[in-house]
């Protein structure tokens, strides 16, 4: 299904950041996101929810279902922006309607509005072909500071 992002979409940085996420520190690096699909205003992404991610009472933590919707919440939007531009998330809500106790998870996000400074998109998280969660956010879009804005250190 075309997102109708088509025109904005470049395929070489889609490209790049799958590579990029494969190599991925931080957050999003220690919980295993994978990048399986970046189309246009499409991001689908898996991860496994490792036993270390679960709750004393066998449930993967909310915080671990929140930190992949905001991953996804953002890089869905960089192949559609223009270089130097970066979507940085003003807010979500997250609907939690299943616990997941363990297997593999897909969060697909789709971008449902862009405009100039701000974006929305869904996240929704499945397991096998039921819902753990949706989520809705809002994403500012900034532009990299005009070289005459750059102030010494």
């Amino acid at each position: 299904m075309s997102a109708g992002y088509e025109d904005r979409f470049d395929p070489k940085i889609a490209a790049a950041f799958v590579a990029a996420n494969e190599k991925m520190a931080g957050l999003p690096g220690f919980l295993g996101v994978h990048f399986d699909e970046l189309g246009p205003g499409r991001l689908v992404a898996t991860m496994e929810a490792r036993d270390e991610l679960l709750t004393p009472f066998g449930t993967l933590h909310g915080g671990v279902l929140a930190g992949l919707v905001d991953h996804v919440l953002g890089c869905v939007l960089y192949p559609l922006m223009a270089r130097g531009q970066w979507a940085a998330t003003t807010e979500f809500k997250l609907n939690y309607l299943a616990p997941v106790r363990g297997g593999s998870l897909r969060a697909e996000s789709r971008v449902l509005s862009l405009g100039r400074r701000t974006a929305v998109v869904q996240v929704d998280v499945t397991q096998s072909d039921r819902l753990a969660c949706v989520a809705l956010g809002t994403l500012l879009i900034s532009d990299p500071p005009a070289k005459d804005d750059v102030r010494p250190a």
